[in-house]
């Protein structure tokens, strides 16, 4: 009860708490796969043990093909969804779910960056978005989430940079109701995505198959926590570059050199 307060007077030590509560909810989902598959979503996630707890370079392949259900455009064998010009000097690599407060500070921080890296050529984004954090809100809002970004990213990638930034803008707590599909719709609207067929493709929840294909794919090529985030290959790992305001700013412009 004490500590409440202080962690609302420090949004850093808020991120590395969300953090922590990140790793413990993928190492629980990954026990959970040594006894069998999780109904709840579908999937097994299995996850590569690393001395340094972290990953060297992130390459995941996603097992998925239209027999198994919708796929998104604008996707690589990864899932993720690729923003700006794949022969940039610099790759920028983003393992986000919907529903986590360090992803969203990390969006917060660094939403400008990337979007400026990625309009003058510098950078070439790529998202993955996952959803293993369904349980922390009572409306599968991680799932949900996903898929609209997903909608939007196969609809028109331009946009979907400023539709991530809206979502983790208005990120509703843990623990409660998520944004509603109708939210969701309202979102991309304000992002520029007017066609009725977005507002259905979301409503119809199209690529919820892919999302957990997406999901698995994620955790397989050794994701410990969320947000990951890799330049050129190479994890970020500092706060300040991760949640500091601009962080990522200096690792990319190194990057590009």
């Amino acid at each position: 009860m004490s500590k409440q307060p202080e962690l609302r007077k420090n949004p850093l030590a808020a991120a590395q708490k969300s953090d922590r509560n990140r790793k413990i909810a993928i190492q629980v989902a990954v026990a959970a796969v040594v006894v069998g598959l999780i109904a709840a979503i579908g999937i097994g996630l299995a996850m590569r043990k690393s001395d340094s707890g972290t990953a060297e370079s992130f390459n995941p392949t996603v097992s998925f093909d239209a027999s198994q259900g919708a796929v998104p455009a604008n996707v690589n064998s990864g899932g993720a969804i690729v923003v700006g010009q794949p022969d940039a000097k610099v790759k920028v690599q983003i393992v986000a779910d919907p529903q986590c407060p360090a992803c969203a500070m990390f969006e917060n921080a660094n939403h400008a960056v990337l979007e400026s890296a990625v309009a003058d050529g510098t950078a070439v984004a790529e998202y993955n978005v996952i959803s293993f954090l369904d349980k922390a809100s009572t409306n599968q809002y991680s799932s949900r989430a996903a898929n609209a970004i997903y909608v939007a990213g196969s609809t028109d990638v331009s946009k979907v940079q400023k539709f991530i930034g809206l979502l983790f803008e208005k990120q509703t707590p843990e623990g409660g109701a998520g944004l509603t599909d109708d939210q969701l719709i309202q979102i991309a609207t304000e992002a520029g995505y007017t066609d009725p067929a977005v507002a259905q493709d979301i409503k119809d929840n199209k690529y919820a198959a892919y999302v957990q294909a997406e999901t698995q794919a994620v955790f397989d090529a050794g994701v410990k926590s969320t947000p990951s985030v890799y330049v050129n290959g190479t994890q970020v790992q500092t706060q300040q570059e991760l949640m500091g305001q601009d962080g990522l700013k200096p690792v990319i412009e190194a990057a590009a050199q």
